[in-house]
């Protein structure tokens, strides 16, 4: 799929935006005042409040450049970007939400290289296996349609590498990837794609440089479940990579 003119200059409106001035907007990095004392805002490893919140904290804890042009590459209904004024370009492959660009972020065809600051990816969590298929509002929130059977061990990781290669693509130098990855059980198995995904990231060229726990204030439950044999999970992961071979700010 190649992307339409008018989608094209939409597109190079939102990249030229950040452009002329180089990296001028990269975040300021308060060393120390008069008295000796850090001014710098930590970030915790643990987070309890929304996705949102999260990421705009994460924009002005960890870039070395403008976080901006944003590029979300699992857009859906947007839900990252209620009330926020950042200007996203966004991506999904499906078209009833309407996203900038309309295709499979593993292939990201007609997608300028070297041109975004951010890069964020919520991939699916989970299969279409062992649940009641009449839900199928369960798919629209979560697309949980991708496979996840025999054939992929169970697991959803076999969609991280083609990805991470289109990210590393898109990524300007110092750009930030960041990824919303939760472990799930399937078949009687934990499986731990948070661990995959950052292998995955090592292996093509990113340096993975922080995991943050996001927990939500209880487990998900279900009437048809009737005995347990794992623990519920209450959180996911958020997963910062720097599309460099050093990660921390000011390292040279």
């Amino acid at each position: 799929m190649t992307l339409d003119t008018c989608t094209l200059d939409r597109i190079t409106d939102t990249v030229l935006k950040y452009s002329p001035k180089g990296e001028s907007g990269a975040p300021k990095i308060p060393k120390k005042v008069e008295s000796g004392i850090s001014t710098y805002a930590p970030i915790s490893s643990v987070w309890e409040g929304s996705d949102s919140a999260l990421l705009e904290a994460i924009f002005k804890f960890y870039p070395t450049i403008s976080p901006e042009p944003i590029l979300d590459s699992t857009y859906n209904a947007g839900r990252f970007w209620k009330g926020s004024k950042r200007n996203i370009v966004s991506m999904d492959i499906d078209p009833q939400y309407e996203p900038m660009i309309v295709v499979d972020n593993r292939k990201m065809t007609g997608v300028p290289s070297a041109k975004f600051g951010v890069v964020v990816y919520d991939p699916p969590h989970v299969g279409p296996q062992g649940r009641d298929k009449s839900r199928k509002r369960f798919d629209m929130d979560f697309g949980a349609t991708m496979e996840c059977g025999k054939d992929q061990d169970w697991n959803l990781s076999y969609l991280y590498p083609a990805f991470l290669k289109q990210a590393k693509r898109v990524l300007k130098p110092e750009g930030l990837l960041l990824a919303k990855i939760t472990d799930m059980v399937n078949c009687h198995k934990s499986k731990w794609p948070h661990c995959d995904f950052m292998r995955m990231a090592e292996e093509a060229g990113f340096t993975v440089c922080d995991l943050i726990i996001k927990v939500r204030k209880g487990p998900m439950v279900s009437t048809k479940w009737k005995t347990a044999y794992h623990a519920r999970k209450r959180h996911c992961f958020w997963i910062i990579c720097r599309n460099s071979d050093k990660c921390e700010r000011g390292i040279s």
